[in-house]
């Protein structure tokens, strides 16, 4: 196979080692971009081939020929993974893996893959983690703590305040948060266009206080053309999800909260809310972008969960 671009920037580093099949899975990679996938995504799915070619080449010296894996191999390489890796990681690498073999049969290098009948280890559902609103409204108050206590400015807590209320109030993705520029929202809708997964668009409703938070830091910034970004760091740079988790870590702290919740965690909380509130199931699927239902129904074992310990409370038959 010829590789006719240049190699994906997400497998760059995979590229440096000449690991056997490295031009394929170059190749693939940017069928992967071509396909509009996250970076992310290309980075991890590059790493986890990296990683089972030079595993086959230690096992039965793989040279490069795919013919050479067949399914017995496969399924030693599943058996061994599950030892020491959690079955998420086994089964987020087994798909990077499948990906990639079902692009070698899309490009005649192979007639069969050895992976089409093995069964990925199943992942154990997770009732997701969340803030009580209580806790949620100490979260969005910690800002102005900590300006009034002179540990920061005042345009650092206008901004955070309306990160803050932009993750909790849209129950957005950190990547949707930091890729909002000043055209996206429609103040006098109350509405805000956010470019999700896939480069999928949706268009949702965000409450008055998180416009009106979004309005104050508008009113402090030097550029609000529409494709000027809302954040931005202290440089001036558009605001990156690492910066924002590690804000929110700050604010967690000074809220005297758990220092382990993300930003994914408020999107957990906004959903959780909604539904306690009895938002509708398909209306909160619209809001956080979910491809499917079955996504969004995690939350109501989270609803349910809380019923039934509310029930044992409180009923004097439970």
């Amino acid at each position: 196979m010829t590789v006719t671009h240049a190699p994906d920037e997400a497998f760059s580093s995979a590229a440096e080692e000449n690991f056997p099949g490295a031009a394929e899975v170059a190749a693939f990679v940017q069928s992967l971009e071509a396909r509009q996938t996250s970076s992310y995504t290309r980075r991890n799915y590059a790493q986890a081939l990296r990683d089972f070619f030079l595993w086959a080449r230690s096992e039965v010296n793989f040279s490069g020929d795919f013919r050479e894996i067949n399914r017995r191999l496969a399924r030693d390489f599943i058996v061994e993974k599950q030892r020491t890796h959690t079955r998420k990681t086994v089964h987020n690498q087994l798909a990077a893996i499948r990906g990639f073999f079902d692009f070698l049969l899309r490009e005649k290098i192979l007639e069969e893959s050895p992976w089409t009948v093995l069964r990925s280890p199943k992942i154990p559902k997770r009732v997701p983690q969340f803030l009580t609103e209580k806790q949620m409204a100490r979260l969005l108050a910690a800002p102005q703590q900590l300006q009034e206590a002179g540990r920061i400015s005042a345009w650092e807590r206008v901004r955070d305040e309306a990160m803050l209320e932009c993750l909790y109030g849209g129950g957005l993705r950190v990547a949707e948060l930091c890729g909002l520029d000043h055209g996206h929202f429609d103040f006098a809708k109350g509405l805000v266009r956010i470019l999700g997964k896939g480069n999928k668009i949706r268009v949702v409703p965000l409450g008055e206080v998180a416009l009106r938070a979004v309005e104050n830091l508008a009113k402090m910034s030097e550029r609000t053309e529409p494709d000027a970004p809302v954040f931005k760091t202290a440089k001036g740079e558009r605001m990156y999800p690492r910066a924002v988790q590690l804000l929110l870590k700050r604010y967690l702290a000074a809220a005297e909260l758990p220092g382990d919740f993300t930003p994914h965690k408020l999107r957990h909380s906004c959903a959780t809310h909604l539904l306690d509130h009895e938002a509708d199931l398909r209306m909160i699927q619209e809001q956080l972008g979910h491809s499917s239902l079955s996504s969004t129904q995690i939350y109501t074992h989270v609803t349910l969960s809380r019923l039934k310990a509310a029930y044992s409370k409180a009923h004097p038959r439970a």
